[in-house]
């Protein structure tokens, strides 16, 4: 099988603390893959080295066998969940996807709906998402990664907020995914979703990954 993304002996520091730890790791397509680790392991600032939003310092970041910062500055079909999600607070939820969606030009109004539907939002809502609950934001966030069908999807802690029905909604969403072919990068605390999901299962620890399954 072909690898989706591959990092090569990658290494990040911020000033004099060393984030990234020589990585070399491959993520093989059409799979889940799992990343555990606390907050500051160094799981956020490796997704963003793989959707091109840091550079590093040393090593190489490839997506799809093209590499990240020399051949493409971004990978070409990712869709991603990075940190909270920012949305315009005055304005619903699928104004908001409809604005981001504009950018690309890549899908319209019936896209979008679908989206909002597979995650348990309705795209004719007129609430505000400053009227969201935590668990609806989450739910956005995960509706604005998938709705222009990427071929790799990065997710960090794309379960925080959600009760166990959420979670369980989220699971077979992103297991119908796989079925399709969508390559998933989740980053996660929680080791039930992680074990439940996943077909590949690393540690991330002070800057290293391990790969434990």
């Amino acid at each position: 099988m072909r690898n989706a993304v591959v990092l090569r002996n990658v290494s990040k520091s911020f000033k004099k603390e060393k984030v990234l730890k020589n990585i070399t790791h491959s993520f093989e397509q059409g799979k889940i893959h799992g990343i555990m680790g606390f907050n500051g392991s160094g799981k956020t600032v490796m997704f963003k080295c793989i959707c091109g939003f840091l550079r590093p310092d040393a090593g190489a970041v490839y997506v799809q066998g093209r590499r990240i910062g020399r051949e493409i500055d971004f990978p070409e079909s990712v869709g991603m969940i990075i940190e909270s999600p920012g949305f315009l607070p005055h304005i619903s939820g699928y104004a908001n996807l409809k604005r981001l969606a504009d950018i690309r030009r890549k899908i319209g109004r019936e896209e979008i709906n679908e989206a909002m539907v597979k995650v348990g939002l309705d795209p004719f809502s007129k609430k505000k998402v400053r009227q969201y609950s935590l668990g609806m934001r989450e739910r956005l966030g995960i509706a604005q990664a998938i709705m222009e069908s990427p071929d790799l999807l990065v997710l960090d802690e794309p379960f925080n907020g959600l009760d166990k029905r959420g979670a369980a909604d989220v699971c077979d969403l992103l297991a119908g995914l796989r079925e399709k072919g969508t390559t998933i990068l989740i980053a996660a605390h929680n080791i039930m979703e992680i074990e439940y999901l996943c077909d590949t299962v690393c540690e991330m620890d002070a800057g290293v990954l391990t790969q434990i399954r």
